[in-house]
């Protein structure tokens, strides 16, 4: 499992937009892939479950990989969603 944490400095924290570039990101890959907020956790794959987490400017968010294309999907999505939020 690889994780890492991410500090949303952006204003607006988590909307539709970014969202939905997170969503079909994610569905590239094979693995599981989470995003954990406040003790709330989603699968980044589907939109409604990612917006239900709430992620707000200055949450610091856990991304949480699985799966066999794990270390590739990470090096995708953190840099997709870094530059989302931050």
């Amino acid at each position: 499992m690889q994780t890492a944490q991410i500090i949303v400095t952006n204003e607006n924290g988590l909307h539709i937009r970014p969202g939905a570039v997170i969503v079909k990101a994610s569905k590239a890959f094979n693995s599981t892939v989470t995003v954990e907020n406040n003790g709330h956790k989603a699968n980044t794959k589907s939109l409604m479950k990612l917006m239900s987490v709430g992620i707000a400017k200055n949450d610091v968010i856990t991304l949480a990989i699985e799966g066999d294309d794990e270390v590739a999907a990470m090096e995708k999505l953190k840099v997709i969603i870094s530059s989302l939020l931050e």
